[in-house]
């Protein structure tokens, strides 16, 4: 693996930090859940042989800390700063973009409020569960989940929102922690503490504010050209893979499938990586 080109982008509220590889247009790349920039290590230097590839910490995670630990989070402040990082790293041509997960709720919104600083966005399996027709029911999951949270702590919490994602109905127990004696090189193992230090912070700040956000559909449906929605061929039929196969029926567009499941980018990366870039040669 190639090492990045680390740097530290001061936005609204946070300092971000990102990392850039390769040459070519650029290629912004836009995590879900608590994966940071390292999400797309596996892929990343393949892709920069064609891209100038920018991958980053969403703000409050990781190494892109908030000026306000507590400061709310919403989907509008992180479109701002992907839109930033894209002013910094291509400030005269549009560039592609792809999100995952709650990344992929950022990029939606990054094409919809500014199209013309975007040349094509992947929005793999965005959870915006309140397109679907029984929003009420997600709207319902998302309280029980900080209900949970604020009440019994953490892990309880994170049980009944994966338990939810699968469509399993509210999890009784927490899923066990992984086993302390595994060793991990030190790269990941600085991946797992960082990926757990954030967990607080993406089911306190990012689940609430990005699955009860509503994509703007008639904006979507003007670019729709642009715009490719994606779910992986593992996750069929479960609840962060619906709102995709929903919009892009809506849209009149093919559903693009990826290897995996819902982190499919990070179980099957080389197949995934291929699959981005033919997505985007497209």
């Amino acid at each position: 693996m190639t090492a990045p080109t680390p740097g530290s982008l001061r936005v609204n509220g946070a300092t971000l930090h990102y990392e850039v590889r390769g040459h070519g247009p650029l290629l912004l790349l836009i995590p879900g859940g608590t994966g940071g920039a390292a999400a797309f290590d596996g892929f990343a230097d393949d892709l920069a042989a064609a891209y100038t590839v920018a991958t980053y910490d969403p703000r409050g995670m990781s190494r892109s800390p908030l000026d306000d630990p507590e400061a709310e989070q919403t989907v509008a402040e992180h479109a701002d700063d992907a839109l930033r990082l894209l002013d910094l790293l291509s400030p005269r041509e549009p560039a592609r973009v792809f999100g995952a997960s709650s990344g992929a709720i950022t990029a939606l919104h990054l094409l919809a409020t500014r199209p013309e600083r975007v040349a094509r966005v992947v929005a793999h399996e965005p959870p915006a569960v309140m397109v679907l027709p029984d929003a009420a029911d997600h709207r319902a999951f998302l309280g029980r989940v900080q209900e949970t949270f604020r009440t019994q702590g953490l892990m309880p919490a994170m049980a009944v929102f994966a338990a939810g994602l699968k469509g399993d109905g509210d999890a009784d127990e927490p899923e066990p922690e992984p086993k302390a004696d595994i060793e991990l090189p030190p790269q990941a193992a600085a991946r797992v503490e960082r990926t757990m230090a954030d967990l607080p912070y993406f089911v306190g700040r990012i689940v609430p504010a990005f699955m009860s956000s509503t994509p703007d559909l008639n904006r979507l449906a003007a670019l729709s050209d642009r715009l490719v929605l994606a779910g992986g061929r593992d996750s069929v039929g479960e609840l962060a893979y619906r709102p995709a196969a929903l919009m892009a029926e809506r849209l009149g567009l093919e559903l693009l499938h990826f290897p995996g499941g819902h982190v499919g980018s990070t179980t099957h990366p080389a197949p995934f990586g291929d699959v981005l870039r033919e997505a985007f040669r497209g």
